[in-house]
């Protein structure tokens, strides 16, 4: 129940980047096709669509980023503890090769479950 309490009911779920992107690219989603209309009266009911399309891509990676980041939050609360504070110090004492490892590493992972999740929802 405690760990309920810290991330629900507490100021620690305040707005953060991720969901302002949410909030700014959900809007941007709604007003795009009336404002190409504005611009641009011949548009076709495809083109708003179309850039639609990339707005919504845009959409799902934020999304896709704020719930795994609120995920960590919750199952492992002392990895996102270090994340924040300690693992840029270790992360500048490593060598180049390893750098480059683990980035790439955490990097195609996410990439890769982001993939297969907008798969299994297409």
């Amino acid at each position: 129940m405690k760990l309920i309490e810290k991330y629900f009911y507490s100021a620690q779920f305040a707005l953060s980047k991720e969901l302002t992107g949410i909030f700014v690219i959900v809007l941007i989603f709604i007003f795009f096709p009336y404002g190409v209309r504005m611009v641009d009266s011949s548009a076709a009911a495809i083109d708003p669509g179309i850039y639609s399309a990339i707005i919504l891509a845009v959409s799902a990676i934020l999304i896709f980023k704020a719930g795994t980041w609120w995920i960590i939050k919750v199952i492992w609360p002392v990895f996102a503890e270090y994340s924040s504070q300690q693992f840029e110090r270790n992360f500048r004492g490593l060598i180049a090769t390893q750098k480059v490892l683990i980035y790439l590493g955490f990097y195609l992972s996410i990439f890769y479950a982001f993939v297969i999740v907008l798969a299994a929802l297409i």
